[in-house]
């Protein structure tokens, strides 16, 4: 992917900590994210990426030092102000929603939506273009149960399109997906950061897809920035040493000069 245009910081964060009851979850996190930017955040399992995703998106409150979105502290936007920056799309849980796939894209305009107010020509054309740009048109009468994992993931990203936010939150976009829906929505994605502009913030295990889809990527460990720069200076055994605490084995991708991890011989399994 080419390198981002350095620019104007969509979100910036600021030495910023938070706990779970007695539990810090987070701490001192700095960096920031800039328009039109492709970000990653990877990390072992309980370094923090998902409570990070849901403080930006302020489905968790509190904490302490800063967090700006486009300049604007974090906490003097009302939550429908935020939604028309920022949308969230959640890990997948397995609960599927009763509503047909046009219904629940829909709801994704609730921030301009107003009391006793009927959905407009603008909803419904926001709506439309949603359905369209992640090629689930086809399906918008469907009841969500009806479709596979891949394609409600596509209709919940629709959805958080349709609110018109520029910044896109994911977490763990393709787990649970095969591997046809994971590259379908790996592309979706793609496009929308270079051809919609849509900034992008992943969550992600797959260190592989980091490197070779974002612009830059975060790692947390412990709650703690342990890396923060580019696919290629992450890419290093010693750099993924240091993140994951377990050794790993790179070798050159066919098609770029990024290293790329390959998994291990278990011991006892080499010929």
């Amino acid at each position: 992917m080419n390198q981002r245009a350095t620019g104007e910081a969509a979100i910036e964060i600021r030495d910023f900590s938070f706990r779970i009851e007695k539990k810090e979850i987070l701490r001192g996190v700095s960096f920031s994210v800039y328009r039109g930017e492709y970000l990653s955040i990877v990390g072992p399992n309980g370094a923090g990426k998902t409570t990070l995703l849901k403080c930006l998106d302020r489905i968790y409150t509190g904490g302490k030092g800063e967090i700006r979105v486009f300049g604007r502290p974090l906490e003097r936007y009302r939550q429908k102000d935020l939604a028309r920056h920022i949308s969230y799309v959640p890990q997948a849980d397995g609960r599927i929603f009763p509503f047909t796939v046009a219904q629940f894209v829909l709801m994704g305009r609730y921030p301009y939506f107003s009391p006793f107010c009927s959905i407009s020509k603008e909803d419904r054309r926001a709506v439309a273009d949603a359905m369209d740009l992640t090629g689930i048109a086809e399906f918008a009468d469907r009841r969500l149960d009806t479709l596979s994992g891949g394609e409600r993931q596509k209709v919940y990203i629709a959805a958080a399109l349709a609110q018109g936010a520029e910044v896109l939150l994911l977490d763990e976009p393709t787990t649970f997906l095969d591997y046809r829906h994971q590259m379908e929505i790996r592309d979706l994605l793609a496009r929308l950061n270079t051809e919609s502009g849509a900034t992008i913030v992943a969550v992600t295990h797959d260190v592989n897809r980091a490197a070779t889809d974002s612009h830059r990527i975060v790692a947390l460990r412990q709650g703690l920035v342990v890396f923060c720069g580019q696919p290629k200076e992450i890419m290093q055994p010693h750099v993924l040493q240091h993140i994951y605490g377990t050794s790993f084995l790179l070798v050159p991708h066919p098609k770029t000069d990024l290293p790329v991890i390959v998994p291990h011989v278990p011991q006892g399994s080499e010929p």
